[in-house]
């Protein structure tokens, strides 16, 4: 990882800011996989999920019986705000 971060990396999380606060949760990690193009987003470490639902919009929701524990966003660098 760059030991500072480019002014394009600082506007970019500048705006992810309001999302973040908005976000239904308070802790999460976020681990992005370059080589598969795929995004962790995980409300519980560790996440020992027991089920997934794919949404209409490609995520991956896991579950721990009925507590949502983490998101997978498959081709994360594709995805761009509407």
């Amino acid at each position: 990882m760059e030991e500072t971060l480019t002014p394009d990396h600082e506007l970019a999380l500048a705006q992810a800011v309001p999302f973040l606060l908005d976000f239904p949760a308070s802790r999460f990690w976020v681990d992005y996989d370059q080589e598969a193009d795929v995004l962790y987003i995980s409300f519980a470490r560790p996440q020992q999920a027991t089920d997934t639902a794919l949404t209409d919009e490609g995520l991956l929701l896991r579950y721990r019986d009925s507590q949502l524990v983490g998101v997978t966003v498959l081709d994360a660098s594709t995805r761009v705000p509407t």
